[in-house]
């Protein structure tokens, strides 16, 4: 596990985050708020702070465990952890996200998914930290549920659909068990996982075959262990023979 701070907003940051966490619990509510960007990699055990914490991601995604409940920040979620609840995360390799502490107080008293504001997606946020967190909580609540990046799975898979791509796999990608990903996956898109990427192979033969590449190599990079098995597969799902695909 790997956590390196910048200051951002006040001098009086510390570059370590166990100080800057070590500084705001000594004084529990009687520090200002304060902000930084970390960078996080790997996972880390479940630990508390005395204060409340808002996080959001600048840069890649962090899977949280907050309370004992799943949740996540990215680019467009954040998350408020009150003082006193435990939390651990796993975080992709080079992970940036803005992090506010703050002292306890109306509206930091409660676990709570926020959209994070338009204006501050992809940035780092300017100003004095007190600012930033009247954003933050004048923001819009969100479901606390997983989500899934689906575009940037399917973007990873269709780089090497020649390879195998069981469902743990794909779980694994999206810090999940296989189970829990089956489920949210067939949640939101509506279909098994195995069912939506054989759609991403068959799309990609069918795009192949329409520019004339032969029906064998088109099968291997699409992942089929051979042209009979794709052209099996084209007239059981899709109605259509590699002739008729090629014009």
């Amino acid at each position: 596990m790997c956590i390196r701070d910048r200051a951002y907003t006040l001098s009086s940051l510390h570059s370590d985050a166990a100080a800057q966490d070590g500084a705001a619990d000594a004084t529990d509510t009687a520090f200002a708020p304060h902000s930084s960007v970390r960078s996080y990699s790997g996972e880390h055990q479940a630990h508390a702070h005395g204060h409340a914490q808002i996080l959001y991601a600048l840069q890649g995604r962090m899977e949280l465990e907050v309370g004992g409940r799943s949740a996540f920040v990215d680019a467009v979620s954040g998350m408020l952890i009150p003082a006193g609840v435990d939390h651990g995360y796993l975080a992709a390799p080079r992970s940036r996200v803005f992090v506010i502490d703050a002292p306890s107080g109306p509206g930091l008293d409660r676990m709570r998914r926020f959209s994070v504001p338009p204006a501050l997606r992809g940035r780092e946020s300017e100003g004095p930290a007190a600012e930033q967190l009247a954003q933050v909580l004048q923001a819009p609540g969100l479901l606390a549920r997983r989500g899934l990046d689906l575009q940037g799975l399917a973007a990873q898979v269709q780089a090497a659909l020649h390879e195998d791509w069981p469902t743990a796999r794909l779980a694994a990608l999206c810090h999940m068990s296989a189970q829990r990903f089956h489920a949210r996956f067939v949640e939101l898109a509506g279909q098994p996982p195995q069912a939506w990427l054989r759609g991403l192979r068959l799309d990609a033969a069918e795009r192949g075959l329409a520019r004339g590449l032969p029906l064998e190599a088109t099968a291997l990079r699409c992942g089929y262990a051979s042209a009979s098995a794709l052209a099996y597969a084209l007239r059981r799902d899709r109605g259509v023979t590699a002739r008729q695909l090629r014009g």
